[in-house]
């Protein structure tokens, strides 16, 4: 039986394959390399496509014996998701959509879904938990609740169990070094700031330092890359249990703002990083930090590199090493 992981070319998806190899599970990726790389992948059995192309959906399940999916594949930028809603609702939902369908129809009942802190919104409070609201800023919020409440009618009516992980910011790099984050643009605050420290930005910008936090930059929870991969493969066991659907956070339960990670970052390269203050950007939450406690108490998650500093040192040492990333 395999696992497959459908985006598992891009970043987090990366390191979720190779979590899974490392325990000897049989891997199907599917990603259509938009904003995946096939070097990101440490092994494995990969079909370039799309989600939405039924053809090849119906290649990968009468080829391979799908025991259960983890679930990457959308699009994530949330500035993106602002202007262009349409291709969000479009790849995200109707992508989700399709692969359900087919999951229903040659009977695989089990999947993990990446999905995001971005589906609370302005939270009501801090720590956030499961059962807050749900009321999203940005389009690519929304776009994610609602892949998870679809999941939840699929499991209604077919008894498709799901687990969705509502993730905060992913960030560092794979130990072994030989993956990490490439994106074609970079939006994420680790890998711009460590750019800055390479010299490939003048600077690093800061949107906003007037939100209501200690220094006045948006504040947020950073996880490693790995312990989410990790949460990732314990989520694929909890269903193989036959556990009922269900929802987690994962984050470390600590956050740090906009100018403590640059001052981390400075004192991790030993570099200047200069930064400049610019005007805040649409559907940012000030402040966005996680309570995990369900996610360890039943998923049995317990994240091994929740310092900053590792991580972010983690970070350096993928793009120090590969400052054009995968392409060299």
């Amino acid at each position: 039986m395999a696992v497959l992981v459908t985006g598992g070319a891009g970043y987090i998806g990366s390191h979720t394959v190779a979590a899974l190899l490392e325990r000897g599970e049989d891997i199907v990726v599917l990603d259509n390399l938009q904003q995946g790389h096939k070097e990101a992948l440490l092994g494995g059995k990969l079909y370039v496509g799309d989600l939405r192309d039924a053809e090849v959906l119906d290649r990968v399940f009468t080829e391979n014996e799908i025991d259960a999916i983890i679930h990457f594949a959308a699009n994530s930028l949330v500035g993106e998701s602002m202007k262009l809603p349409g291709k969000y609702y479009h790849n995200n939902v109707y992508g989700t959509l399709c692969l359900l369908e087919k999951m229903n129809e040659y009977n695989v009942k089990k999947i993990v879904f990446s999905s995001t802190a971005a589906t609370y919104g302005e939270p009501e409070q801090v720590p956030i938990d499961e059962y807050d609201r749900t009321l999203p800023t940005n389009a690519y919020g929304e776009t994610k609740l609602a892949m998870e409440k679809m999941m939840q009618w699929f499991d209604t009516a077919h008894e498709i169990k799901s687990i969705s992980l509502r993730y905060f910011n992913a960030a560092g790099a794979h130990d072994s070094g030989k993956i990490g984050e490439d994106h074609r643009p970079e939006t994420h605050l680790v890998p711009i700031v460590l750019e800055a420290a390479l010299g490939k930005r003048p600077h690093i910008s800061v949107f906003g330092d007037d939100y209501d936090t200690p220094d006045g930059t948006c504040i947020r929870d950073y996880i490693h890359v790995s312990d989410l991969a990790d949460a990732h493969v314990l989520a694929v066991d909890r269903l193989r249990t036959g556990a009922d659907s269900s929802v987690y956070n994962l984050g470390n339960g600590q956050g740090f703002s906009v100018k403590e990670v640059i001052e981390i970052a400075r004192t991790v390269t030993g570099k200047e990083i200069p930064a400049l203050i610019e005007p805040r950007r649409a559907g940012d939450p000030a402040v966005l930090v996680a309570s995990s406690e369900r996610a360890r108490s039943e998923l049995g998650w317990a994240p091994s590199r929740s310092e900053l500093k590792h991580i972010i040192t983690s970070a350096w040492n993928w793009h120090a090493s590969r400052p054009n990333g995968y392409e060299g």
